[in-house]
């Protein structure tokens, strides 16, 4: 039961789903965020689903859920109006109308650490995760600015202010040291300090912060407001950059290896039930021990879940011809491929983002997650033997 006296804001929400699943993180063609709601209004109550269709508007609105949060995003393709006799512009004034609110998390979830893949590899038993197809850390640029004493502590506010010594959790991160600067103005110049054509000697420090490539400019005319000098001396050095625990994909160890065959029937088990079932390419024999994963759309993948040494990857939506070439044209032992429904894939992060809400938001939040199998496959006929 949830105490709505003490609920969050929905932006509060936001705030908090933007820090685990930032949205800078998407791909440049994907639509996550806030779809509709106000962001003063309180939600105490959040309902999860990986699609935004009928049912699981109807299920929020029914529920009087004040979020609905999803994978895939309603409105991914082109929109110029959401009108109520459209099909997706009817969801979206449903869920106006019900006062539910509507945020998408989608390819920022997928590269996040934890994110869909590790929710997938956790429900497969899968341990030792590190990302499949790693992302670069951050790119950042190093900082080296000469101050007087009197003024390091102002330009090194200013700099923060404009968005350097940012690391992780922490702001204002500066390294200092002091020493003794010397410089000649030449005719023309205006030195707040000395004079023309004399030599001058200014105790000094050096300040070094980390600046994120995105807000250089940012930094750099900050810096150039707040330094006393005419001419502040600075450098300003590019990282190399680092790879981090975000990315596409996992790859983990089972505990003990098995048949391909066995492993196919405990993927099956540990997903959500769906028409679709789970199908396996490869030797039936195969030991598996080393597995990749990957929720949702896969099959890019699966020549660098080869390379890093997996011997199974599960993923969905394998298409025909990349498969018969990675069974048959790949030698003996070559990665089998597992191929299951793209919803099953992806539905264990629902359970995983759950708990993580109640864990942060505790009683003042009822969170569920929609149990409703919004996979569109509907039917399967096995095939039967020729005769």
């Amino acid at each position: 039961m949830s105490d709505p006296g003490n609920a969050p804001t929905l932006g509060e929400v936001k705030a908090v789903l933007d820090g685990w699943f930032d949205p800078r993180w998407a791909e440049s063609w994907d639509a996550v965020g806030l779809v509709c709601g106000d962001p003063a209004e309180r939600v105490d109550r959040i309902l999860l689903a990986v699609d935004a269709v009928p049912a699981t508007v109807a299920e929020a609105v029914d529920n009087r859920a004040g979020l609905l949060l999803t994978h895939h995003p309603l409105l991914l393709g082109g929109v110029h109006g959401v009108p109520a006799d459209d099909p997706k512009g009817g969801l979206v004034h449903r869920m106006i109308r019900g006062r539910v609110a509507h945020l998408v998390a989608h390819t920022n979830a997928d590269v996040a650490d934890p994110g869909v893949s590790d929710a997938l590899a956790d429900r497969l038993g899968l341990t030792d995760l590190r990302p499949l197809d790693a992302q670069d850390e951050q790119v950042v640029d190093k900082l080296v600015v000469f101050v007087p004493h009197a003024d390091a502590e102002a330009v090194t506010d200013a700099l923060a202010a404009a968005g350097a010594g940012r690391l992780g959790d922490y702001e204002r991160c500066a390294w200092t040291t002091r020493g003794e600067g010397t410089f000649r103005p030449l005719p023309g110049a205006s030195p707040a300090v000395g004079s023309i054509d004399e030599l001058t000697r200014v105790p000094e420090t050096r300040i070094e912060m980390v600046v994120p490539r995105t807000v250089r400019a940012d930094v750099v005319a900050a810096l150039r407001a707040a330094h006393p000098y005419e001419e502040p001396a600075f450098d300003l050095l590019a990282q190399a950059p680092l790879p981090s625990r975000r990315g596409t994909g996992r790859l983990g160890e089972l505990r003990d290896a098995t048949a391909l065959s066995a492993f196919t029937e405990q993927v099956a088990a540990a997903l959500p039930a769906t028409a679709w079932g789970v199908r396996a390419a490869g030797d039936p024999e195969r030991p598996v021990r080393t597995v990749a994963v990957c929720g949702g759309s896969g099959g890019s993948l699966a020549d660098e879940a080869r390379r890093r040494g997996a011997d199974a990857f599960v993923t969905a939506d394998l298409r025909h011809h990349p498969v018969v070439e990675a069974v048959t044209e790949r030698g003996p032992g070559t990665m089998a491929l597992v191929d299951a429904a793209h919803w099953a894939t992806e539905a264990p992060w629902l359970d995983a983002v759950a708990v993580r809400l109640r864990e942060h938001f505790g009683t003042t939040v009822d969170v569920r997650v929609s149990r409703l199998v919004t996979d569109p496959w509907t039917v399967h006929a096995p095939s039967r033997p020729t005769p």
